[in-house]
């Protein structure tokens, strides 16, 4: 049952997973005064934010399973295809925002304050990349309907949501080992990866949202039929 939720999910982990900026915040931290640290209180607010998101929504998930299977079930369904929509949405809007031919992508501003950020304030900044990012949140949401219709008991619940954050989470993590393992050599490497994720972060998350956004509608539409 657990592995049968899991290849439901599995599909909006990978968008979590992809995402390019939380990335590139991450690579930007290892190299700062405050590196180390500051990339581990990332990743704990990276993590406890999909965890407190799954909480929420497993938890009210199944308060409706008190109430009529149907009603549970078309509950779900409507979830499931208002994120599908939603997400579809977001990947057409991503599209256009595609730098054209020729031009710069240009960063979000905060990316220019890394530097000079606190333990405290990475670890807030992980919290609201993961849980409070709009188009995070609609994946991470789809994911923990999709389980809690799945008909687990909680502590399957709980052992699936713990894997599908883990392998959400592995592109902040991939990054924090590497740069754990090869130390100032890594620079090179991660740069290279950071300029490409800010140079193609539109189109990246434009076809993710359009693929995932139409498998969440599909599921929506096969549990209200």
């Amino acid at each position: 049952m657990v592995l049968n939720a899991l290849g439901e999910v599995l599909g909006e982990a990978v968008g979590i997973l992809v995402s390019p900026l939380p990335v590139v915040a991450v690579i930007l931290m290892l190299f700062t005064a405050r590196g180390k640290v500051n990339s581990l209180a990332f990743l704990v607010g990276w993590v406890a934010g999909l965890a407190v998101v799954g909480a929420i929504v497993l938890s009210v998930s199944d308060a409706a399973d008190v109430s009529t299977d149907s009603d549970a079930s078309d509950g779900s369904g409507v979830v499931l295809v208002v994120v599908g929509v939603l997400l579809i949405l977001a990947a057409i809007r991503r599209w256009r925002q595609r730098p054209r031919p020729g031009e710069v992508a240009t960063p979000p501003r905060w990316m220019s304050r890394i530097d000079g950020l606190r333990p405290v304030a990475a670890l807030l900044l992980g919290i609201l990349l993961s849980a409070l990012n709009p188009k995070n949140l609609l994946l991470a949401v789809a994911a923990a309907v999709t389980i809690g219709q799945a008909g687990l008991s909680t502590g399957d619940e709980v052992v699936t949501w713990a894997i599908f954050v883990l392998v959400a989470s592995l592109s902040i993590l991939a990054p924090v080992l590497y740069r754990v393992i090869r130390g100032e050599r890594a620079q090179a490497t991660l740069d290279g990866a950071r300029s490409w994720l800010e140079a193609n972060n539109a189109v990246v998350m434009a076809v993710v949202f359009l693929v995932i956004g139409a498998k969440v509608l599909g599921n929506g539409l096969s549990t209200l039929s």
